[in-house]
């Protein structure tokens, strides 16, 4: 917005949420088909912990991390689907300033531990493989929790960076932010003062948060393909690519649907194209984890089936 825009302009203290859809008929069918998908992301992300806890025979590294992974996807669609629901229900499309900052804060926390998470993911998987036989010492519980702590505190400190950044910002004009919920790109358009600093941030940081673990996960499978490819075992060589399989599909998913929504320099104007990257994003992304990894893992399957078999005849 230009300088001269500023004058004579109130701070904002809530947003209007445009939302996918304004025909009321249409946000009938968006709450159904929404609440149904946040219904299977939330069952099948804690059916996973849950056969996690219950079987000794998950309780490995591989899957303390898809334990930690389910948790944040849990999360992530969390921070978005209800209270957009909310919305749809109450035909209100308002959001506080506060509540707008703390939701981004949040999505962009568990989205930044999401994609450490799946580079530790990827070195787990390449210690299991090319070096079995150090592999219970290298990937002890004491390196697990480190791992974890440091993709925690990784995605604090990108969380962090663009809340405080955006709290620099001015926003005294159009309060009408062209998406369904609260992120970066869509509130730089509203700002009455300079983006530049904040767009230079997020493009820094999405290249960082992009390029370091995808070098290192490419890497770390390259040595895996590698080795699987030496492995004279057929049964050997089909179960660690269909371990790997389900990571690398979720990896391809979690940083292609990222790299499009943030690696780019300006305020460009919003459209329906990226309202398709955030559901994809917030909500597509964190409902298929759990079916790629228990449909593609005959572990978690057979877990799961004997707890349902279990339960049925009781």
């Amino acid at each position: 917005m230009e300088p001269e825009a500023r004058t004579n302009r109130t701070t904002v203290t809530e947003f209007i949420l445009v939302g996918l859809v304004q025909s009321e008929k249409l946000q009938s069918l968006l709450f159904v088909i929404f609440l149904f998908a946040y219904m299977v992301t939330i069952g099948g992300n804690f059916s996973i912990l849950a056969a996690i806890l219950v079987e000794p025979k998950l309780h490995t590294p591989m899957y303390f991390f898809l334990g930690n992974l389910s948790v944040l996807d849990a999360g992530c669609i969390t921070v978005i689907v209800p209270s957009m629901l909310g919305r749809l229900l109450s035909h209100k499309r308002t959001i506080s300033y506060n509540a707008c900052i703390s939701q981004l804060f949040f999505f962009h926390l568990l989205g930044g531990a999401d994609c450490f998470l799946l580079t530790a993911m990827a070195y787990d998987r390449f210690l299991a493989i090319c070096r079995p036989l150090t592999y219970s010492t290298r990937m002890s519980q004491e390196v697990q929790r480190i791992l974890v702590a440091v993709c925690w505190a990784c995605a604090i400190a990108n969380a962090l960076a663009h809340t405080i950044a955006l709290s620099t910002l001015k926003f005294c004009g159009p309060n009408e932010v062209n998406h369904f919920y609260c992120d970066l790109p869509q509130l730089f358009q509203l700002s009455c003062s300079s983006t530049k600093v904040n767009e230079l941030l997020l493009f820094g940081m999405a290249c960082i948060l992009a390029s370091t673990p995808m070098v290192l996960i490419i890497t770390s499978y390259i040595h895996v393909a590698a080795a699987v490819l030496q492995m004279r075992s057929v049964e050997g060589r089909k179960k660690a690519f269909s371990t790997c399989g389900s990571h690398l599909t979720v990896v391809f998913l979690f940083y292609g649907s990222g790299i499009f929504n943030y690696m780019r320099l300006g305020s460009e104007a919003a459209s329906d194209k990226d309202k398709g990257v955030g559901v994809f994003i917030s909500i597509i992304n964190p409902m298929l984890n759990p079916l790629i990894y228990s449909l593609r893992n005959p572990d978690v399957q057979g877990t799961l089936w004997r707890a349902l078999g279990r339960q049925s005849l009781h």
